[in-house]
């Protein structure tokens, strides 16, 4: 999977929080989302005002909150884990510590409770 079919994926399945990522989707989508956030920062956030970039910048960040949480909960159905992992963020640096690692593990082998295995269901 290269990065325009992992956004298209993403923005696809924009709110769905049922099934499973594959880490290279949940990766080229973080890609994604952080190239954009820097180019917004770079285009509009030197202006001096503090307001005119900053605008865009927060479009895009409630744009993708939704895509970026729902292939968060998927990616962790990958590994057999509830989305509701994702609240250990609210963990100081141990939670992005444990959801990094978490992200970066492969999935179970085979279907789970999740769904079927996405490195099986290839198109």
């Amino acid at each position: 999977m290269n990065m325009i079919e992992a956004v298209k994926a993403v923005f696809s399945k924009y709110a769905t929080f049922e099934g499973r990522a594959r880490r290279s989707e949940y990766w080229w989508f973080v890609l994604f989302n952080f190239i954009v956030s820097f180019v917004l920062a770079m285009l509009f956030g030197g202006g001096g005002n503090g307001f005119g970039g900053d605008i865009f910048s927060m479009i895009w960040t409630l744009a993708t909150l939704l895509p970026s949480l729902a292939v968060g909960a998927r990616r962790l159905h990958d590994t057999n884990r509830s989305g509701w992992w994702l609240l250990i963020i609210f963990v100081p640096l141990i939670g992005m510590i444990v959801l990094i690692v978490f992200f970066a593990s492969r999935g179970t082998p085979g279907p789970n409770r999740f769904g079927q295995d996405p490195l099986q269901t290839r198109p």
